[in-house]
């Protein structure tokens, strides 16, 4: 970390002696950093030999982050009015790999529901409302990888821990637009989920609402639906979903 703050500060290509120097390090311990940031794209080697620069894919990370706070600006506003209408928890969750991490709720102690997971928790896709929005719009192929991957463990004894019930669950997501969580990741609490879209009609976020199980209403899947459209709206988005 302190390499690549030493390169930050220059705007050139920066020598290995002087990346030694800034950091401290002793220069064949700043060497072997560098050179395995460079194979992970972290670092370029600059056009002179034996500098370097920072790489593309602190770039690609950057612009990762910058989606995920653009969508959180966009959704605060709307995740409100919508809790306000259910009474319930809205949860803002994102995809970082096999799981979900919830960027931001609204709720209240009125909702008679403690908070399952805490701004920054994760849990798995195919256990979540919100996850399964993920897998329903990932090639078939990506699904089948991911159950391999993980071996679909359960939390309840309502956990969906086949591939062909999965599979046939992300079909009714695609169909109706919406997913459920039915007791599936912690008993007592159910979800509904609707895909939040940019402006390449990417799905990039996920909005539930969480409720004690005996209280979720279908009446809020054509609310939820509508605060997931505007603020896919203020991300740009105007058209059909991408493939």
């Amino acid at each position: 970390m302190k390499l690549l703050d030493a390169l930050a500060a220059h705007a050139d290509p920066v020598s290995l002696k002087e990346l030694a120097r800034a950091t401290a390090l002793h220069p064949s311990t700043a060497h072997r950093i560098l050179n395995d940031m460079v194979l992970g794209r972290f670092v370029d080697r600059g056009e002179a030999p034996g500098t370097y620069r920072l790489g593309m894919r602190l770039l690609e990370l950057g612009n990762l982050v910058k989606a995920r706070l653009s969508v959180r600006e966009a959704a605060l506003e709307p995740m409100r009015e919508l809790h306000r209408k259910t009474g319930q928890t809205v949860n803002l969750s994102v995809r970082q790999g096999d799981e979900i991490v919830y960027i931001e709720r609204s709720y209240s102690e009125r909702s008679g529901m403690q908070v399952v997971r805490a701004i920054g928790g994760r849990a798995p896709l195919h256990l979540t409302s919100s996850g399964k929005l993920f897998l329903a719009y990932d090639d078939p192929r990506l699904v089948r990888a991911y159950a391999t991957r993980t071996g679909l463990g359960g939390h309840t004894r309502n956990s969906i821990t086949e591939l062909p019930r999965l599979e046939r669950e992300l079909s009714l997501v695609r169909a109706r637009g919406v997913a459920r969580d039915n007791e599936e990741l912690e008993l007592g609490v159910r979800c509904i989920a609707a895909g939040i879209r940019d402006d390449s009609g990417r799905v990039v976020a996920g909005l539930s609402v969480s409720a004690p199980a005996e209280r979720l209403q279908e009446e809020w899947i054509e609310d939820l639906q509508a605060t997931a459209a505007r603020i896919s709206a203020r991300l740009g988005y105007a058209g059909a979903p991408a493939t």
